[in-house]
C-alpha cells in the first residue's frame, strides 16, 4: 500500500511542476519592431521575415562581458556561413543613449569585417529596451542611475523563420555552438 501512495504522491508533484511551467518556448513570438542599424537605416522584423536568427544584447562602453561575447558571435557567424546556413544576426545595444548607430559600427569592425547578415540596433530609448527585453526575451536590462554599466544578458537567443523564439544558450558553454547548430538544422527542414 505504502508503494502506491509513493507512487500517487510521485504523480501528482509532477503534475504541480508541470502546471507551474511556463508555456512552452516556441509559443513565443517576437513582436514587430522597427529600430536602427549601424547603418543607419531602419532595420527590423519585416526585414528578419522567413529567415533563422540569433539575437543578443551588448553596448559598447561595456568593461566585462560584452567584447568577448561579441567576438565569439563573430566565431559563430564564421562558422555558420561556412556551413552555408542562412542566419541573420541581431545585437541590441543596451544603452542606446551613447550608441549611435557610428558607435555600433566602430565597435563592430574590431570583431568582423562581414557585416552583411550583422544588424547592430539602436534607435529606442533605454526604458523601451528595458520593456522590449523584459517582454520579447524574457531577459533583464537595466542601467542604473549611478553607474555607465548596463546589466543585462550574457546569452545568445535563436529565433525560428516565423519570428518564434525558439532557445538561448550561455555562449560561455563550449558545448552551444554544436547544440545550435542542430537546432539550425532542425528549422531549415
Amino acid at each position: 500500500m505504502s508503494k502506491l501512495i509513493l507512487i500517487i504522491q510521485v504523480l501528482c508533484c509532477s503534475l504541480l511542476l508541470l502546471a507551474c511551467t511556463p508555456k512552452h518556448q516556441e509559443e513565443r513570438k517576437i513582436e514587430p519592431f522597427t529600430f536602427t542599424n549601424q547603418e543607419g537605416q531602419a532595420f527590423g522584423t519585416n526585414e528578419l521575415s522567413n529567415t533563422v536568427w540569433v539575437a543578443n544584447f551588448i553596448f559598447t562602453n561595456c568593461t566585462t562581458i560584452c567584447q568577448p561575447m561579441t567576438a565569439e558571435m563573430a566565431s559563430l557567424q564564421h562558422i555558420l556561413k561556412e556551413k552555408d546556413f542562412n542566419v541573420e544576426f541581431v545585437s541590441f545595444t543596451v544603452d542606446p543613449a551613447i550608441d549611435t548607430p557610428e558607435k555600433l559600427k566602430s565597435f563592430i569592425t574590431d570583431f568582423s569585417a562581414d557585416l552583411s547578415n550583422w544588424n547592430l540596433l539602436t534607435g529606442y530609448t533605454q526604458s523601451e529596451i528595458e520593456v522590449f527585453a523584459r517582454d520579447q526575451f524574457q531577459t533583464i536590462v537595466q542601467k542604473p542611475v549611478s553607474s555607465t554599466q548596463v546589466i543585462h544578458s550574457s546569452n545568445f537567443y535563436l529565433i525560428g523563420k516565423d519570428g518564434h523564439f525558439v532557445k538561448e544558450y550561455n555562449f560561455v558553454d563550449a558545448t552551444y555552438v554544436d547544440e545550435m547548430i542542430t537546432d539550425i538544422q532542425e528549422l531549415m527542414k
